[in-house]
């Protein structure tokens, strides 16, 4: 800043004023009027005004090097605002910005120019889709324009974005093992137990093309899909993932991942955590591996409906049950439990099977044998929860059979209609004139007898409580998928060359990440919506040549960000310098 003055026909008036950049040109700003001679030596009680106000100049230009400044800023009623100025900006990303410079995504971006012939700044490209699909989610073309409203303004065009995502798409599995190689140099990731599960994604298309196939659908649409697997870490963060045509089993898609993560991310010793559905026999055969150099191990869940009769009876038996937590050994009927004392408690038994399956094996089809303990665990806890659960849907079937509702001949598991039964016959055997519908009580009685009751597999020889912990955590993998779904709205899928529908799930895939990593530097004390509706409201009015006013509520969680981070915009105004400042600290 410098001290500035106007010479009028009665006296003259000071102010402390600075060049700044605008448009790429420079513009004098004042940035404080000191008044007149007259009224400095007045107010102040000085002798010399031109030599007060230089020593305020001064004063200001310290407090400025401290980052520490005051502003005085003017508003006019009368003055309209200049056409096409933005600025209102969100600085949420900052935070998203500095994880995405710690996992090295620039270094990435640098190493894929290498390979490819274009002009225009992937890493720019790639980490405006990932703030704007966790910020703002919508299409290419909005996260294009939504880019804009951050203070780091975007240094490319639409068109580009779309070119971007055909090389993503190229470089799907380097992005995929890079990015674990490099959070590797975070933290350890604790990889001994991963997770693995498939959701699928609805197109708004009419006819099936490519990968976007007819499936069973998770939402029950009737539209095309894509299937998507992946794999997470034991904390929590996506590993690797791919995607399949949505008419294929969902069976089939683990082995080949898999592979992808012993050739390409240089992991041999792991253990295969899954549900029942994923968990066919060639599945686990593959994941009963020991050698010297690497092991794989499987625990899935199992149904127990689905066990051979001599398993299931010894399932069921009440007979032969231990407790978590006894320090002494003792076994339990549960017919002599009392719900209120052991409520909380949870009961189990276990045992190995070792029996010749039918698995296929690289396209071979052959018999093997799989040997793997079976662990069998109850809970009346668990037992109230699903008849309350079943209640709820019989009282539904109830008013449908009231209100006419027919059964149908394929129902889904959780479907209330599955209740209901259709009586064609008379009493005497004979064609009825008129099909009676009724409620299935004989259906009912036999749910109940797998009340309480829960299943698990695995090739390991631990305690039975560790297995059943570890199987556990698989909510957060369908916690990942949820996020994606519902927060960064992956779906529907617009697109539909095959490159960039594949090249969009990377971006919601490393968005997950960088969202999964924003929330551990947190503490796992926030929500997800908590989280992403401060970050959207972390916004600044930005003041030329002065700096940026945050618009948004300090609270905890603002607070939590700041500390987290290590630097902090919750000040009264941010200087322009100290703003520019953070932005280049959240990139180193």
């Amino acid at each position: 800043m410098r001290l500035g003055w106007t010479t009028g026909k009665y006296s003259t008036t000071y102010r402390a004023v600075k060049t700044i950049r605008v448009n790429g040109k420079n513009k004098t700003l004042i940035v404080k009027n000191f008044g007149s001679d007259k009224h400095i030596c007045e107010t102040y009680g000085v002798s010399d005004a031109k030599a007060w106000a230089k020593e305020e100049v001064r004063k200001m230009n310290e407090e400025e090097n401290e980052e520490t400044p005051s502003f005085s800023i003017e508003l006019n009623a009368g003055t309209d605002l200049a056409m096409n100025d933005q600025r209102c900006f969100n600085g949420g990303y900052l935070f998203l910005q500095d994880i995405y410079y710690e996992l090295g995504l620039d270094k990435i971006c640098a190493a894929i120019r290498t390979r490819h012939d274009f002009d225009y700044n992937l890493n720019s490209i790639l980490s405006r889709l990932l703030y704007t699909r966790i910020l703002y989610p919508s299409s290419k073309l909005s996260a294009y324009k939504d880019s804009q409203r951050f203070i780091e303004q975007p240094d490319f065009e639409l068109h580009q974005i779309y070119r971007a995502l055909s090389v993503l798409a190229k470089e799907s599995e380097y992005i995929q093992s890079r990015l674990f190689k490099n959070s590797m140099q975070i933290a350890k990731r604790r990889t001994e137990v991963i997770y693995y599960d498939c959701t699928n994604f609805y197109f708004e298309i009419e006819e099936a093309e490519d990968d976007k196939q007819y499936g069973v659908s998770k939402e029950n649409r009737s539209l095309p899909i894509v299937e998507m697997g992946l794999f997470m870490d034991r904390d929590g963060i996506p590993l690797a993932f791919c995607i399949n045509p949505g008419n294929e089993n969902e069976q089939q898609s683990l082995i080949p991942l898999e592979k992808t993560l012993l050739e390409k991310f240089d992991m041999s010793q792991f253990i295969v955590c899954t549900d029942a559905g994923l968990s066919s026999n060639s599945n686990r055969i593959f994941n009963t591996y020991s050698k010297e150099e690497g092991t794989r191990d499987f625990i899935t869940t199992q149904s127990v409906k689905k066990l051979k009769k001599v398993y299931k009876d010894w399932a069921l038996s009440p007979e032969g049950w231990h407790c978590y937590g006894d320090s002494i050994p003792k076994k339990y009927h549960l017919e002599n439990l009392d719900e209120d004392k052991d409520w909380e408690k949870t009961y189990y038994k276990s045992r190995w099977i070792k029996e010749k399956v039918d698995i296929t094996m690289d396209g071979v089809k052959k018999k093997v044998e799989l040997e793997q303990q079976l662990i069998v665990t109850y809970s009346i806890k668990y037992r109230n929860y699903l008849r309350s659960i079943r209640n709820r849907q019989v009282e539904r079937a109830l008013k449908a059979v009231e209100n006419g509702a027919k059964a149908v001949e394929k129902k889904r598991q959780n479907d209330p209609k599955r209740f209901i039964k259709a009586d064609h016959a008379t009493k005497d055997g004979e064609v009825a004139d008129k099909t009676v519908y009724y409620i299935d009580e004989a259906s009912i009685v036999k749910e109940e007898m797998y009340d309480g009751f829960y299943a698990v597999c695995t090739s390991l020889d631990d305690k039975a409580e560790a297995i059943v912990k570890v199987n556990q955590r698989r909510w957060e993998i369908e916690e990942c998928f949820r996020i994606m779904k519902s927060e960064f709205q992956a779906r529907p899928v617009y697109l539909k060359r095959k490159d960039r529908i594949v090249a969009h799930f990377i971006t919601c895939f490393i968005a997950l990440i960088l969202y999964r990593y924003l929330e551990k530097k947190l503490g796992n004390r926030y929500t997800c919506s908590q989280i992403l509706d401060t970050l959207q409201e972390m916004n600044f009015m930005k003041y030329e040549g002065k700096g940026y006013q945050p618009t948004y509520t300090r609270t905890e969680l603002t607070d939590a960000l700041h500390e987290a981070f290590g630097f902090c915009t919750s000040k009264q105004i941010v200087p322009i310098k100290k703003m520019k400042n953070i932005c280049s600290v959240t990139k180193k």
